[in-house]
């Protein structure tokens, strides 16, 4: 039977539980039972006297990009500090004040999603202030099949914290491999020590873990909209809404002005044997046309185990943008760590000047997403790093 590691250090009963542990989490992170991690290490008499919590907050209810406040959990009343406002990483009195940082925090498999860079600073403040951190490792959501990796691999010259270091999109990893990556290979030098997983297949998807899905934010509200968040976030960059404030956020793709039936056809033409789309009209809550009726297509993924969710949002993009060159723009796209929003899509893809590969002719476009969205060199790369 498959167990987190929040479920193993449980059973393990480790000699840090008795020294004061500052956890870094939220409210997505569960025990296989279902019980929140924090309420569960408590119970079984884990010294927690500080939370930490990521972008979205201990609650998963802030709004992507927004700066979220510090607290009093109402869960353990323990004090909440945000690690995504006025800083991204525990500070030198909050180290002072904790033995060890534990970080629990389930993860999307995505390079853009924020939690994986928390991690990265962790490493780094842990081993500033000569502190242990512990990750609680946790399966990847959409399977750590290598085969299935998509790229591009960042370039470090867009680097932000929605990646701040060269990996591909979809990393195919957990959060505790790719921790000892980056603590390997980038010389960090942190005491690290990552819980594993027990009985967890690496080509298991979500589904087959015979539990509920949880929403790891407000957006991913299913495993549908998990498994395609790698490719149509890239939308972000645009003037088309991917239905933020929907029932259906990351499952579909549309604007005032798309004809949804054309896009629909023109889309399923292009023989991409794993995803199909249906015409869609909804209104977004908030975000890209909030308020107004879109007319686009809901994504229906029907082979997950070959479906290649970059390339997808990149054909997608490029598909609008040749279908409506007037009305198709691209975007700005302010957060909190970017706050003018600019050059969006080269921070997500990861690739330097990216808007103008949709400016190439049909076959060369084809031909180069083709080409970077490869990631064959990344399974040699991490492949002395993997714990499954």
């Amino acid at each position: 039977m498959l167990a987190f590691g929040v479920d193993q250090i449980i059973q393990l009963q480790p000699a840090w539980k008795d020294q004061k542990i500052g956890l870094v989490t939220n409210h997505a992170a569960k025990t296989m039972a279902g019980k929140s991690s924090r309420q569960a290490l408590i119970h079984h008499h884990f010294n927690i006297v500080k939370l930490f919590s990521p972008e979205h907050g201990l609650e998963v209810k802030g709004e992507d990009g927004i700066a979220m406040a510090d607290g009093i959990d109402s869960l353990t009343k323990l004090p909440i500090i945000s690690l995504y406002g006025k800083k991204l990483t525990p500070d030198e009195d909050d180290m002072a004040s904790i033995d060890v940082l534990v970080f629990d925090i389930p993860d999307v498999g995505c390079r853009f999603y924020t939690y994986l860079w928390t991690l990265s600073l962790l490493l780094e403040t842990a081993a500033k202030y000569h502190k242990p951190l512990i990750v609680l490792d946790r399966p990847n959501p959409v399977s750590g099949d290598l085969n299935v990796a998509e790229g591009p691999i960042m370039d470090d010259a867009v680097s932000s914290f929605v990646g701040r270091w060269p990996i591909p999109i979809r990393h195919s990893c957990t959060l505790g491999e790719l921790a000892n990556y980056f603590n390997i290979t980038r010389g960090i030098g942190c005491n690290l020590e990552v819980i594993k997983c027990l009985n967890w297949d690496r080509t298991q998807y979500q589904p087959a873990w015979g539990i509920p899905f949880v929403p790891t934010s407000p957006a991913i509200r299913s495993f549908e909209s998990m498994l395609l968040y790698s490719g149509l976030c890239l939308l972000e960059a645009t003037n088309i809404s991917i239905g933020r404030g929907t029932s259906k956020s990351f499952r579909v793709a549309g604007a005032p002005w798309i004809n949804g039936t054309m896009v629909a056809n023109a889309f399923n033409r292009l023989a991409i044997d794993e995803v199909e789309v249906t015409p869609i009209t909804f209104y977004p809550a908030f975000s890209k046309h909030a308020g107004n009726s879109c007319n686009g297509v809901e994504f229906h993924v029907t082979q997950p185990n070959y479906f290649q969710s970059v390339t997808n949002g990149l054909l997608f993009i490029n598909l609008i943008h040749r279908l409506y060159p007037t009305q198709f723009s691209w975007s700005a796209y302010p957060t909190e760590v970017n706050p003018l929003g600019n050059n969006h899509l080269d921070k997500l893809l990861g690739v330097i000047n990216s808007e103008s590969l949709f400016d190439l002719p049909m076959q060369q476009f084809i031909a180069t997403i083709t080409r970077i969205t490869a990631a064959n060199d990344w399974k040699q790369e991490i492949l002395p790093y993997l714990l499954y």
